[in-house]
């Protein structure tokens, strides 16, 4: 059977032969005389057809009034076409504001009328394929996402709620890192009203400034060297849905300040435009660090700050909120079951006080990090704790190692990407005298790469001295 076409028409000689059309063209045509026949197809026999081709005046009424109604109900109603013969402005301009594909004139050419239902087609399939996917988001990233029988995951869970219900211009989430900022920012955006539009994410600290700029507010082809054609920033394209900026501490002050003006009035500027481009887009931010400190600090804008506090949400440590690892614990170790192919389904008594002991500073992130290792090398069903290695409990402290040019770094889950990050560039610019150009030919980068990193990480060098030696 094909995708369903409703026709509304009231002639019966041109119902008929338009039916017999379009079922030779491999439609299952449902073929209503009226208004009333039409609604009781729509709503109670819950037909769903793909494009709907109506007549515009019918015998009991106007079939806008029914697209109203159904819009109104929230039915997926595909995509409506409509033909008259007695058409006006003031009809074009309320089929088009009621989200009407076309609207065409009697008599319409069979072969027009064929194209522009084709195009109709795929615009309903599109719909469909987003709403779908939209569909399994939402499933993927219920509230309950948000794992813990602890009143703290109930709070924040709570919290979630309460925003997925108001329409917020700007949220931020504060937390250690792997607490799952970017977890609660998705359960957000895949639960609210924005749930259909996209969700853009960018780590601020991933990007140099100049690039980071670009990549926000896009640019125009010419506005810099190698821009050979405009480029639509991310910004923009988060527009009808969420932007999610990770990092935000990390931004520069005058890319704050273009922010800032962003959320106050909805509009970008690409980099070389003469034009403003309006967007809708609702922000989150997040950062680990304490934006109060770094506004006191001044390398955070007040303004900013302000405007993106009216709506917060802390996110607690895992070590506040230990009795949750009896729901997380079982739920990563089948998540990893499955990716690795493996079976592990007990866990020993000995392990379960060890992981309640520890305090996890990596937060839910180290705890996955840990737990990944232990399913990856285990061997049969029961949980090896022999690849814990946690710190403090026989696990390997970073250590320098000075035989020719070798670091040991233990990959046991007690330092996070970052802080192996920041102790590797440390040490080589320790090693190199603090000459940042040794530096960066020791790690095999760049020495603009190497600055950004060390100025990223707050790392001191003794007046830059011998930089550029």
């Amino acid at each position: 059977m094909g995708d369903t076409l409703l026709l509304i028409e009231d002639e019966t000689l041109l119902r008929t032969e338009l039916a017999r059309h379009f079922r030779r063209e491999g439609w299952d045509v449902v073929a209503c005389s009226t208004v009333g026949e039409a609604r009781k197809a729509l709503i109670d026999d819950e037909v769903a057809p793909l494009v709907v081709v109506s007549d515009m005046q019918l015998p009991d009424g106007n079939s806008l009034d029914l697209l109203e109604e159904i819009r109104g109900h929230g039915r997926a109603a595909g995509e409506w076409l409509f033909l008259t013969g007695y058409g006006s402005v003031a009809d074009s301009v309320r089929a088009l504001r009621l989200g009407a594909f076309d609207f065409l004139e009697k008599p319409c050419d069979q072969k027009r009328l064929d194209l522009v239902v084709a195009g109709a087609a795929r615009s309903a399939r599109a719909q469909r394929r987003l709403a779908e996917e939209v569909r399994q988001q939402h499933q993927t990233y219920p509230f309950d996402a948000f794992v813990g029988a602890s009143a703290q995951a109930s709070a924040v869970r709570d919290i979630l709620r309460k925003l997925t219900q108001v329409p917020f211009s700007a949220l931020v989430i504060s937390g250690e890192t792997g607490t799952g900022k970017g977890l609660a920012t998705r359960i957000i955006h895949y639960n609210g009203k924005r749930a259909s539009g996209p969700l853009v994410e960018i780590n601020c600290a991933a990007l140099p400034r100049e690039l980071l700029e670009s990549e926000l507010f896009g640019h125009e082809a010419g506005a810099f060297t190698d821009a050979k054609k405009r480029r639509r920033g991310l910004i923009e394209q988060a527009s009808g849905g969420t932007l999610f900026l990770d990092e935000i501490a990390e931004m520069g002050l005058d890319l704050q300040a273009k922010l800032l003006k962003v959320i106050e009035d909805p509009r970008v500027r690409p980099l070389g435009a003469e034009n403003e481009v309006t967007v809708d887009v609702q922000v989150v931010v997040a950062s680990n660090r304490d934006l109060a400190e770094r506004v006191r600090a001044g390398s955070f804008r007040s303004d900013l700050y302000h405007r993106l506090s009216v709506f917060g949400l802390v996110l607690p440590p895992l070590r506040e909120r230990r009795e949750d690892l009896d729901q997380l614990v079982p739920g990563i170790v089948a998540e990893f079951n499955v990716k690795a192919g493996k079976n592990v389904a007990v866990i020993p008594d000995e392990t379960w006080t060890a992981l309640r002991a520890y305090d996890w500073p990596g937060n839910v992130r180290e705890l996955r990090n840990v737990i990944e290792r232990c399913v990856l090398f285990s061997d049969s069903t029961v949980f090896p704790q022999q690849w814990l290695q946690l710190p403090g409990k026989g696990g390997l402290a970073a250590t320098e190692a000075r035989d020719g040019e070798r670091l040991v770094i233990p990959l046991d889950g007690s330092m996070s990407l970052e802080d192996m990050d920041r102790y590797i560039i440390a040490t080589a610019v320790e090693r190199c005298d603090f000459n940042l150009t040794a530096a960066a030919r020791s790690l095999g980068t760049t020495r603009q790469t190497l600055r950004y990193r060390v100025k990223k990480y707050g790392l001191k060098t003794p007046g830059d001295e011998g930089e550029d030696s």
